[in-house]
């Protein structure tokens, strides 16, 4: 009598709640995973059966929630070309049955993409390189990166696993993800995969200061970027006012110095102003005059005698205080070119042969 008064109050109570809803996708490619909690817990444990037309299996793997079955994942082998069938599920508690027809075929959920790696390519662009989660000729990608704060997407072709962002800045930090769904020649999905954990490359600091994995750079990087550009700066300015100087001191090595001395111009060889090189020119002209040199004379026997009695005169002049010599010379030639500066007057000048005769007291 209990045992019949227990069935009467667990049928009116299932019959009392709503008939539940079951929602169901295919993961992966791998089991369906189908639920029937909707917005709240159901009160009993109900039993799971699922079929694609080939008869019903119980539940593998129920879902539980505070011990309660709100779901279940069970296993297919052929999901691929089974998707594509009717895929009915039935809820059974005691008598009770509740059996959905569900359409599989575009409720395809892959899980995210694996090991996404960057690389810094050989021809200078940024390469990444990722593993879908299921292997498959079916699967196509979409990939999104950004190095600011706007996400740039991007469809792929099937069966693609690289990416390459062209010539990137290393400061620019670039961050990209990948997610994945099946292809339409396979029986497209609406369904899209997560992203997969962020790849990460470059200047790695986000604008709050806090650092991302793999980050390198200091915040004191930019300061002595400014510091190192202004001491350049500085460093390049001096070198080149001294060059100037140089410049200005050192003569030309690119003219012939032997020929400029052979010449004389040697204010031409220095880079001096005109002002100066002016100041080295003479403003005077001098007379050129050839001067022969001189020579004695011989003496005959009677200009001997004759010297003789000057030699005599000159003992009694001596006596008297006062010395005399002579000397000869041959004749000298003067010829004198007239100035510019000066009056034309007498080419040249003739001097004979005398005596000069130097009195000394």
């Amino acid at each position: 009598m209990a045992v019949r008064l227990l069935l009467l109050c667990l049928t009116g109570l299932v019959l009392s709640e709503e008939q539940p809803d079951v929602d169901c996708l295919v993961v992966n490619l791998d089991y369906v995973h189908c639920v029937w909690n909707g917005s709240a817990s159901p009160a009993v444990n109900y039993t799971f059966y699922s079929t694609f037309g080939k008869g019903f299996n119980e539940c593998a793997r129920y879902v539980l929630e505070n011990n309660t079955t709100v779901g279940c994942d069970h296993p297919y082998s052929e999901l691929i070309v089974e998707r594509s069938n009717t895929f009915t599920t039935k809820l059974m508690l005691l008598n009770s049955s509740f059996r959905q027809i569900h359409h599989l075929k575009n409720k395809v959920k892959l899980n995210a993409p694996i090991n996404l790696t960057v690389k810094n390519g050989s021809d200078s662009n940024l390469w990444y390189y990722w593993n879908d989660s299921h292997i498959s000729p079916c699967i196509v990608s979409q990939v999104r990166h950004r190095k600011g704060k706007e996400w740039e997407n991007k469809s792929l072709n099937i069966s693609t696993r690289t990416y390459s962002i062209n010539l990137p800045s290393s400061r620019c930090r670039y961050e990209l993800q990948v997610r994945s769904t099946i292809a339409s020649f396979c029986g497209e999905s609406s369904l899209w995969s997560d992203w997969s954990p962020s790849a990460f490359w470059g200047s790695n600091r986000e604008s709050n200061g806090t650092d991302l994995p793999g980050s390198s750079m200091s915040v004191w990087s930019p300061m002595l970027l400014a510091l190192g550009s202004i001491v350049f700066i500085i460093l390049s300015v001096t070198i080149l006012v001294r060059h100037e100087r140089l410049r200005a001191i050192l003569p030309d090595p690119g003219k012939n110095l032997t020929k400029i001395l052979a010449d004389g111009d040697v204010e031409d060889w220095l880079p001096i102003s005109k002002s100066i090189k002016e100041g080295f020119r003479a403003n005077y002209s001098e007379r050129a005059c050839s001067v022969r040199e001189y020579s004695r004379i011989l003496q005959s026997a009677s200009e001997s005698s004759a010297e003789q009695s000057s030699s005599d005169q000159s003992s009694s002049d001596q006596s008297s205080g006062s010395f005399a010599s002579s000397v000869t010379t041959d004749q000298t030639n003067c010829s004198v070119s007239p100035s510019v500066d000066e009056p034309a007057g007498p080419t040249s000048c003739e001097c004979d042969a005398s005596t000069i005769i130097v009195h000394s007291a």
